[in-house]
């Protein structure tokens, strides 16, 4: 990093969907503006007004299609009449696009175009049923295999790696640990009161998640909770320079600093060359770590990308923390909960908190600044001072697009 960058003023709005005690599909919710304006006024109120804004970004995946709307860019001054003429732009990268969004900002950061960048990430998909979701969440894959693939396309996908992952290390553990990462994740939403589960009741999470997938009725090798849900939300967060930071007069106490990031794309045409690893997760993950100077022996926490709870497993192998193969293991012996070894997810990640897909990059970084600065209420963790590190991963399509960010306390 050729200059300091940090993050402040991170905010979410409620992960809306199934399972929120307020969500009806049949009643009016919020749209695309109004979580975009909730989001954005959120991290304006926290760092002096948007006067103190230099340029913004906001990322989408795909309201052009769930909410028929493209330029969002557009919306930027909605959210407050200063940031009216300041500069705006909109990026895409399916459900990674959320950390696309924080390096378009950091880049900025860096190139001395901007010293305070509001970054946002938006996605409404409550718009439709399920299965029409699930076609227009299949343009995050390559479109000439849509009609080939799955009803329900990407589940289908990650049901193919984890029927290959169970015949290669054995169904019987593999589902064990696919129930230890729904289990943990539904028990840190809980904790999370803007979590798409945090009104999740069930008295074993754990029981609940060993039910036996239904090839005929939805994938062959996951269950329903092994998906994260069908979500609408925005998450927001400042993208700031030391000169920013002094700008906007928030102490370094409650910020966290970049030291690395690391992005890596993959052939989108292209199966992956082996269904049970995620190997541009493990480049993208080892550029950051290797830009920040650290190793993963000193990252305390993790924001993976669990759209799946095999995709979890896989990324904990992808990360380094266990050998190829042994993911279930480290799951399952608890090293990833939050009293664990390295607590993963700690506001419920995709399957607990929500994946609304342009917001959940975003929702990483503000968990991360939460943890690190201590402000995550009742999800606070113990950062250990032997591992005082925090790392997102956020991912789009299957294994394609690639973004893993370092965090450290100011």
């Amino acid at each position: 990093m050729r200059k300091k960058v940090y993050m402040v003023a991170g905010y979410n709005t409620i992960s809306m969907g199934t399972g929120r005690k307020e969500f009806n599909p049949k009643k009016e919710r919020a749209g695309l503006e109004e979580l975009i304006k909730e989001a954005g006024q959120g991290v304006l109120q926290k760092i002096g007004g948007a006067k103190n804004v230099d340029e913004s970004v906001i990322g989408n995946f795909i309201a052009s299609r769930f909410n028929r709307q493209a330029n969002l860019a557009g919306f930027i001054p909605y959210i407050d009449e200063g940031l009216k003429h300041k500069p705006a732009t909109r990026v895409e990268g399916a459900c990674g696009t959320g950390a696309l969004a924080l390096v378009e900002g950091i880049k900025s950061v860096l190139a001395e175009t901007a010293d305070v960048v509001l970054v946002i990430g938006v996605e409404v998909q409550n718009t439709v049923k399920a299965i029409y979701g699930a076609d227009i969440l299949a343009a995050a894959g390559w479109a000439k295999q849509r009609k080939d693939g799955h009803a329900y396309f990407f589940p289908g996908k990650f049901s193919d790696r984890a029927k290959a992952y169970q015949e290669k290390f054995g169904k019987d553990k593999t589902r064990l640990a696919m129930a230890t990462w729904y289990k943990n994740a539904i028990e840190n939403a809980r904790l999370s009161p803007t979590a798409q589960e945090y009104h999740n009741t069930s008295t074993d999470p754990h029981k609940v998640a060993m039910a036996e997938p239904n090839p005929k009725g939805f994938v062959d090798s996951l269950n329903v909770f092994d998906c994260s849900k069908v979500s609408d939300g925005a998450s927001a967060i400042a993208v700031v320079s030391e000169e920013g930071l002094k700008r906007i007069g928030i102490p370094l106490s409650e910020a966290v600093e970049i030291i690395g990031y690391g992005q890596a794309e993959d052939d989108i045409t292209k199966d992956p060359t082996d269904p049970t690893r995620l190997e541009t997760t493990s480049i993208a993950v080892k550029k950051a770590l290797e830009s920040a100077s650290i190793t993963k022996e000193q990252v305390g926490t993790v924001e993976c990308h669990d759209c799946f709870t095999i995709a979890g497993i896989m990324a904990v192998e992808a990360i380094g923390f266990a050998n190829y193969g042994e993911g279930i293991d480290f799951v399952i012996d608890g090293n990833t909960s939050r009293t664990g070894k390295v607590p993963f997810n700690t506001t419920g990640g995709l399957i607990g908190w929500g994946h609304p897909t342009g917001a959940t990059g975003v929702h990483q970084a503000v968990t991360i600044l939460e943890q690190l600065t201590g402000k995550a209420g009742e999800a606070q963790i113990k950062i250990s001072p032997d591992r005082p590190y925090g790392l997102s991963v956020n991912m789009g399509g299957d294994d394609k697009t690639l973004t893993a960010i370092v965090y450290k306390k100011a």
